[in-house]
């Protein structure tokens, strides 16, 4: 699987869950605080809105998150027009601006049908979504090692003496429905309660761990002419050893064998679900001072249990060697400029270690203070989340000052220390039913997060006065 295929697979992925939009969460930071909005509810459930709703479908909630720990966006850019050069990343200017590990989380979410209403002193809600996390995580040394093997194209003796080893890729992704009811209630004038029950329809879940590759050669002899080899003037050996597993759960993902038995590449089979679970929202919100409120949510505690049936199961074979009879094979496979080399791991299926799995739902944590000044009209506020995804958790302290001098119209802009770099800044409007909003806006190319937060809805009943 190439570059360009890999890219491919990952945005088609993305259509065939549900989710048209192609760039960590179902949330948006920059709404936490805004009082007049439906949608900081999915970061606290506790924290009741004004008036009830009625999203329209689709694109009532639409929120889609790149996040990269190295590579800023026009380096994302450049390597999708550049998908089919594999010439570009083996360059120094490439090279340069990876991290010993670099790793890439794409976020998705939307409610494809949403609604929330007041039953007295109770808030309820519903919602039927669409959730989809991709997790890729590449180490440096993969591409040294890709770089090597090129530059020995015009050198092939060079391939008689190889002692490489790389390793740590990993490459997750995590798909599925939910159906939700939520509940919130004042319990008093201070302290407000609220939580969400979700059922989970799983589409797909995947997780590849290639945990190390090992390339050794000793051969001697090369006799080169025309790009052909004479394997009666080579002698020696070499061999690739490869620790790496795969585990899939899905209708949609098939994993298709080579005439040698192995996995050879990802294709889409036919929608479906391929397993269940479920998960659960706590959220509470307190009033300490008059003009000082704390708050605090746990949220997507749960799990997903994927079906035997539905589920591959598959290990890399440990030792491959390779003699002067098939010498240009072992150069073909160490030379392929593929990230994700199917013919080097060789993942063979094992359909007796295929069983049932169950599988966590990346859970987020979340930590809130306001402080309400000019008579309740602007709000500053910080905010903390930290969201338990692959490859790495995702920590962020977002800074916010918000005016909402009614339900009708609020603004927010905000400043997120960390996963920004200091170098972001979000804003949020909300303006009658229209709400638009992002976390982290995009200040040219070497931007490394970028998120988009999109919000239309019909207004039902308001909050009645305690």
């Amino acid at each position: 699987m190439n570059w360009k295929k890999q890219w491919k697979f990952i945005a088609v992925w993305t259509v065939l869950s549900g989710l048209s939009v192609a760039v960590h969460a179902q949330f948006l930071r920059t709404s936490y605080f805004l009082d007049g909005t439906s949608y900081r509810q999915q970061l606290n459930p506790a924290l009741m809105p004004e008036r009830g709703y009625i999203n329209i479908p689709v694109i009532g909630a639409l929120n889609a998150t790149l996040t990269s720990s190295s590579l800023g966006m026009q380096d994302v850019m450049d390597i999708i027009e550049n998908s089919s050069d594999g010439d570009y990343f083996m360059s120094n200017d490439f090279l340069n601006r990876l991290d010993n590990q670099n790793n890439l989380s794409v976020n998705l979410s939307t409610d494809i049908l949403s609604a929330g209403w007041y039953k007295g002193k109770n808030f309820w809600s519903f919602n039927v979504g669409l959730r989809n996390d991709i997790g890729i995580s590449i180490p440096r040394n993969t591409f040294e090692f890709m770089r090597k093997m090129r530059s020995l194209e015009d050198n092939p003796a060079g391939y008689g003496n190889l002692n490489e080893q790389f390793g740590g890729q990993n490459l997750h992704i995590n798909s599925f429905a939910e159906v939700g009811v939520g509940f919130a209630r004042s319990i008093n004038s201070r302290l407000t309660v609220g939580g969400k029950v979700k059922m989970l329809l799983g589409i797909g879940n995947m997780e590849l761990n290639v945990n190390d590759v090992q390339v050794n050669s000793n051969v001697t002899g090369w006799d080169m002419d025309g790009g052909y080899m004479d394997p009666s003037q080579v002698s020696g050996s070499a061999s690739i050893r490869v620790d790496a597993s795969l585990e899939s759960s899905s209708k949609l993902l098939d994993l298709p064998q080579s005439g040698t038995g192995y996995i050879d590449e990802i294709e889409f089979g036919s929608f479906g679900f391929a397993g269940y679970g479920a998960a659960i929202d706590l959220g509470v919100s307190y009033r300490l001072l008059d003009k000082l409120t704390l708050s605090a949510s746990v949220l997507d505690l749960g799990f997903l249990k994927w079906s035997k049936g539905n589920t591959t199961v598959a290990t890399a074979r440990t030792d491959q060697s390779y003699g002067p009879e098939n010498i240009g094979d072992f150069i073909h496979v160490v030379n392929s400029g593929e990230v994700l080399n199917f013919d080097m791991l060789q993942l063979t299926e094992d359909k007796e270690a295929a069983k049932g799995r169950t599988t966590g739902v990346s859970p987020t944590l979340t930590v809130g203070a306001e402080y309400a000044l000019l008579n309740d009209w602007l709000i500053v506020g910080a905010l903390y989340t930290g969201r338990f995804v692959d490859p790495e958790t995702v920590n962020e302290l977002t800074l916010s000052a918000n005016v909402r001098p009614s339900s009708f119209f609020n603004f927010g802009l905000s400043y997120s220390l960390l996963q920004g770099a200091g170098k972001t800044f979000g804003l949020a409007l909300k303006l009658g039913t229209f709400f638009i909003g992002t976390d982290y806006m995009c200040f040219g190319k070497n931007t490394r997060n970028v998120n988009a937060y999109l919000g239309i809805s019909i207004p039902l009943g308001a909050r009645k006065a305690d």
